[in-house]
């Protein structure tokens, strides 16, 4: 099965779940999904889905002043990124078990 396909349905769940507990700017949120196992993740499909979920209104952002380097735009779960979140973590659990209940009714668990 080719996961980049099942990545592209889910990046924006996993982006919100990774900024759930700690803002980030991209290059950490991507170091945090791949750490997550998610090591096939492109860095333009990352910055496309900050850009995107920011202007969704998902997102809020500032920047922080480096002094060993550029400014890094960090990116933050607002009221209405953690109401996506709470509903798509919902659905996509439901779904889940519903894809682990096909296999285990087809002997094929894992």
């Amino acid at each position: 099965m080719d996961t980049t396909q099942l990545l592209k349905g889910v990046l924006d769940l996993a982006v919100l779940a990774v900024l759930k507990d700690e803002d980030g700017y991209g290059y950490d949120i991507m170091r945090r999904l791949r750490s997550y196992g998610l090591e096939e993740i492109g860095d333009a499909s990352v910055y496309g889905t900050l850009r995107r979920l920011f202007q969704a209104g998902l997102l809020t952002t500032y920047v922080v002043p480096s002094e060993s380097g550029p400014h890094r735009k960090y990116y933050a779960l607002n009221a209405a990124g953690r109401d996506q979140l709470a509903r798509s973590g919902k659905v996509w659990r439901a779904f889940a078990g519903t894809m682990d209940s096909l296999l285990d009714d087809k002997g094929m668990a894992a």
